[in-house]
């Protein structure tokens, strides 16, 4: 089994087919495409109007981490939603949809994990993109979180009793294990995440349905049917492990679609299953974070 989205991102083309699409568009396959080329789904791009941007770093012990903020201009106070990228990085994408939660009513935040590795937007492939996310160890992200989650908590625009957590790929197994760490979070959406990752001393001893009784907040698992490497299976045994141990759980599955439904960027980008799954993800936190 695949653990990430390499099964089937390529959206039907061959390996080698998509990387020299990538090529021609001249850049690297962990950047992508931000804007419309052959290797592009339906790429969004969501203005700023209205909404206040910001970067900065927040101090996670000894290191700084590059974040990006978005929030409505209009005075006031709004639910935190942290999002967290996928193995690529925070590239425009992610930092795009950070910006669709601000529209919609949030503080959203958003991060470079692999900051302290020098990032890994300009590595030509997913092999050198691998080498060096794959050692990173989920406890020290765990940490990077909590120190952005009491970052946001104390922004001005920020509301510290409503947290919510959403991630992708990489970023949706995160979301899980966050979720099960962190008993502030108060809503948590996770897209097509691993619920089985391979585990490695050092690195990972745990997984999502290891964890499924320890998460207190409401869950929403968006997946794939066809996702290649993340069975249907796991995606029911989740579901229901998080019901039996009494916690609110909802998990739906997109027949037909493959892993990364939602990256409008790449060729597995399904516009029916993302449009549905983004009213779903709203919908979820409307309903936990601002009520």
């Amino acid at each position: 089994m695949i653990e990430d989205w390499l099964a089937n991102a390529y959206g039907g083309l061959s390996r080698r087919e998509f990387l020299a699409r990538v090529g021609v568009a001249g850049i690297g396959l962990a950047g992508f495409a931000i804007a419309a080329t052959p290797v592009a789904g339906q790429v969004i791009t969501t203005s700023d109007a209205g909404l206040k941007i910001d970067t900065g770093k927040v101090a996670s012990g000894d290191f700084q981490i590059p974040v990006y903020t978005a929030h409505p201009s209009a005075p006031g106070k709004y639910p935190v939603v942290i999002v967290i990228p996928e193995i690529f990085g925070m590239h425009e994408h992610i930092k795009d949809v950070t910006r669709r939660f601000a529209r919609a009513g949030f503080f959203s935040i958003t991060f470079e994990p692999y900051a302290r590795e020098g990032g890994v937007l300009n590595l030509p492939d997913i092999d050198a993109v691998r080498k060096v996310v794959d050692p990173v160890p989920d406890a020290r992200v765990m940490g990077d979180l909590d120190s952005i989650t009491a970052w946001a908590g104390k922004h001005p625009a920020a509301r510290a009793d409503r947290l919510g957590v959403t991630g992708f790929c990489r970023g949706g197994m995160y979301t899980l294990l966050y979720a099960a760490r962190n008993r502030d979070v108060k809503a948590a959406v996770a897209w097509y995440g691993q619920l089985r990752p391979v585990k490695t001393p050092g690195v990972r001893t745990v997984g999502p349905l290891d964890l499924a009784a320890d998460i207190n907040s409401p869950v929403l698992g968006l997946y794939g049917g066809e996702d290649l490497g993340i069975p249907v299976a796991d995606v029911k045994a989740m579901e229901a492990a998080l019901k039996a141990a009494g916690r609110t759980a909802e998990f739906v599955i997109y027949p037909g679609a493959p892993h990364a439904f939602f990256a409008d960027y790449r060729p597995s980008y399904r516009p029916e299953a993302a449009k549905d799954a983004w009213g779903r993800c709203l919908a979820w936190f409307n309903r936990y974070l601002k009520t």
